[in-house]
């Protein structure tokens, strides 16, 4: 008969475990362990605690920050979960040196230091600067919505919202006339009588929720030139009725811009506002501000890093925005895709019959797209980066107007691109000194937009080169958000609180990259 080494269950055990041995050199607990202690300034949280001299100590921010970074990496944000495992999960001991801090210290440290939350936030940054994890090549901006901590049923104008409230009062009035007939009746009927009296409760607050909310707010305005009232919410006020694919939620949008080099958040803000036209100045601003406080570049614009972002960031005011910083950015318009020859053969590709017979084969030059042309000034300059001359304006045989460009003689005669280029010039052009000829329509509908400015910018070449890399920098970093961290809404209320909530989970994937990327275990 075989032979097992006995076990029991029911017995006691003590072991001797050192906590910074759980703590292996390579993984992200080890990461956020060796950044806490020997990189970031935690000194910023001094001001919030008065407890030198007289209260009970309190539980040291480095211990608190360790502890919700590393359960905001498993996907936990509930602050009971958390004490829970600082209970139960040999992890979270080792991170906290055994502690087991409250769950509402633990939640007030989430929702109580934003502005703090953002600084550290900074600092990691800087952390990945120094070990090169930032390239400034390219930033790619996008948004993602989520819901927030308040429902949709909550929205409406002051209009919708007074209405609602006066459906409560109907709705009251009608459960007290049932509760009086209940009580003249000869026949009690006490859980009638209880169902009524409930109802009447909690009609009773949703009516005074909606009246407090109406004599302290104010209506809340969109933006543009005309601004119109939008719907407010009466729990949450600052986030906003969002139209998602998955439908219309009450939630946020959190706003990323990722560096290209290893997808590194260089700005993380939440928005309370389904549109995305109004935040591309912000978030590029306060790029602008964070890399020259932290002394990473004084002007990062000026120094040619790419900007890009999808087509909600399209308008122009946002066009007039970039041309006038002169920021170097790739925003296409939602027509983009139907101007692009690459996309207009997709119908022949998946199931229309192809023509018969073999395409002629042309000798391909440059097209108009080719050449960087600014319908504002009217000013174009060709593949071999040569300003050309405005010619003339003129119209086509079909009457739609076009302005024609030419480069000099002596700038196409030398240049190792002319025989790629547009047509060259007739032969009295030619004696006079003019070179190849370009032109381009012109909408005269309206006069020459910014907008139009960016839809040459894109439509080139170049720009579709540099706009095809937006989606492989931003996306993932969601994806790794939304699905690894399994971040799906914003458990907290008020557009600080949720920028900090954001922020922190940006810094997970900012620490996780420094961990599989960086040199954290030295």
């Amino acid at each position: 008969m075989a032979k097992f080494i006995p076990y029991n269950y029911d017995q006691y055990s003590m072991i001797v475990i050192n906590y910074l041995e759980q703590l292996q050199p390579g993984t992200f607990e080890h990461a956020i362990y060796y950044l806490i202690e020997h990189k970031l300034d935690l000194s910023i949280f001094d001001p919030y605690y008065n407890n030198d001299e007289n209260g009970r100590p309190a539980y040291d921010p480095s211990i608190l920050l360790k502890i919700i970074l590393f359960a905001y990496s498993k996907g936990i944000t509930s602050s009971r979960e958390i004490q829970w495992c600082c209970e139960t999960n040999i992890i979270f001991k080792a991170l906290s040196c055994d502690t087991v801090p409250h769950f509402t210290t633990i939640a007030s440290f989430v929702s109580g230091y934003p502005e703090t939350i953002e600084e550290l936030f900074g600092q990691i940054l800087l952390v990945c600067h120094e070990q090169g994890l930032l390239g400034n090549e390219l930033f790619a901006i996008d948004g993602c919505k989520m819901s927030s901590n308040a429902a949709k049923e909550w929205s409406g104008t002051f209009k919708e919202l007074d209405e609602k409230r006066q459906k409560l009062r109907r709705q009251i009035r009608y459960h007290l006339k049932e509760h009086q007939q209940l009580d003249q009746s000869q026949d009690q009927d006490n859980k009638r009588a209880q169902r009524a009296e409930q109802a009447i409760e909690t009609l009773d607050k949703a009516a005074t929720k909606i009246d407090k909310f109406l004599e302290t707010a104010s209506p809340r305005m969109g933006q543009g030139r005309r601004p119109k009232e939008v719907k407010s919410n009466v729990t949450d006020n600052e986030s906003a009725k969002m139209t998602t694919s998955k439908g219309t939620i009450q939630g946020f949008n959190g706003v990323a811009a990722v560096d290209k080099k290893h997808q590194i958040v260089v700005d993380a803000q939440a928005f309370g506002e389904g549109q995305e036209h109004h935040t591309l100045a912000p978030v590029l601003e306060c790029i602008e501000d964070r890399f020259k406080r932290l002394g990473i570049s004084d002007d990062i614009y000026a120094t040619g890093t790419v900007v890009t972002a999808d087509t909600g960031f399209a308008n122009e005011a946002n066009m007039k925005y970039l041309h006038e910083k002169n920021i170097n950015g790739y925003i296409p318009d939602n027509k983009f895709r139907s101007r692009d020859p690459k996309f207009a053969g997709q119908k022949e590709k998946y199931g229309k019959r192809h023509q018969q017979g073999k395409p002629k084969h042309k000798k391909v030059l440059f097209s108009a797209s080719e050449f960087d042309f600014d319908p504002v000034h009217l000013i174009c300059v060709c593949p071999a980066g040569e300003t050309l001359t405005l010619r003339k304006e003129n119209s086509d045989i079909n009457g739609n107007p076009k302005a024609f460009f030419e480069g000099r003689l002596l700038q196409c005669r030398h240049c190792s691109k002319k025989h790629d280029c547009m047509k060259t010039p007739s032969s009295a052009d030619h004696r006079k000194g003019a070179g190849r000829q370009v032109s381009f329509m012109l909408d005269r509908k309206h006069a020459p937009n910014y907008t139009d400015w960016m839809k040459h910018r894109v439509d080139s070449s170049k720009g579709k080169l540099i706009y095809s890399h937006r989606m492989s920098v931003v996306e993932p970093v969601f994806g790794n958000i939304g699905t690894n961290k399994r971040l799906n809404r914003f458990s907290l209320r008020s557009k600080k609180k949720v920028q900090g909530q954001w922020q922190l989970f940006c810094m997970v994937h900012n620490i996780e990259k420094l961990a599989n990327y960086g040199e954290l275990s030295l």
